[in-house]
């Protein structure tokens, strides 16, 4: 059976879509969203990205699959940084209650363990990568990967920093360092 797709002029509408779940209509009602990090001390920033990722889906359904940084790889970072599992907790703690305060179902997420910076963006089939302006070139690089592959390229989308209160970007180092909390409020020294 063949199916119209939009290229050749065939109208898709949203019956046709349910009756045969064409692929040519991934877009349209269930996007695939991926992200990564290392989600080490659960801050606002991160909060933000979770949060603009999740918003992003439809109610109908759609995907937000997170690579989460791997043990080896973290080992990598000028600081400290929890184990694996801890941190899988954390964030799936958070996104538990995300995904109640949004109305969408459990299985709207995946998370899978990075053991690379790239993990599953340069071969996998997703709609839009979100990161933050310190991971654009990332995406970016994800993309050229993506073109020399002859695969689409993902859809970037920027999500802005969430400032601390000296208008200084919240990040896990600054908190780390004692500068900050995760709300990004000033630490008395």
């Amino acid at each position: 059976m063949q199916f119209p797709s939009s290229a050749e002029g065939g109208l898709i509408t949203l019956d046709f879509c349910r009756k045969f779940n064409n692929l040519s209509c991934r877009f349209s009602l269930m996007p695939k969203i991926v992200l990564g990090g290392t989600f080490e001390s659960l801050h606002a920033g991160h909060s933000e990205l979770l949060k603009e990722a999740f918003g992003m889906l439809k109610k109908g359904g759609g995907v937000v699959h997170i690579g989460l940084t791997s043990d080896e790889m973290a080992a990598a970072k000028n600081h400290a940084v929890s184990d694996y599992v801890s941190r899988e907790k954390t964030l799936n703690d958070f996104i538990f209650s995300l995904l109640e305060e949004l109305g969408l179902p459990a299985d709207s997420y995946l998370i899978t363990r990075l053991d690379d910076p790239f993990g599953p963006s340069v071969s996998g089939d997703y709609d839009y990568i979100v990161v933050s302006p310190e991971t654009r070139a990332g995406a970016e690089k994800i993309n050229e990967i993506r073109r020399g592959s002859g695969l689409p390229e993902i859809s970037v989308h920027v999500v802005e920093f969430v400032l601390a209160e000296d208008t200084v970007p919240i990040s896990t180092t600054r908190i780390y360092n004692g500068e900050i909390d995760k709300h990004g409020h000033l630490r008395k020294k």
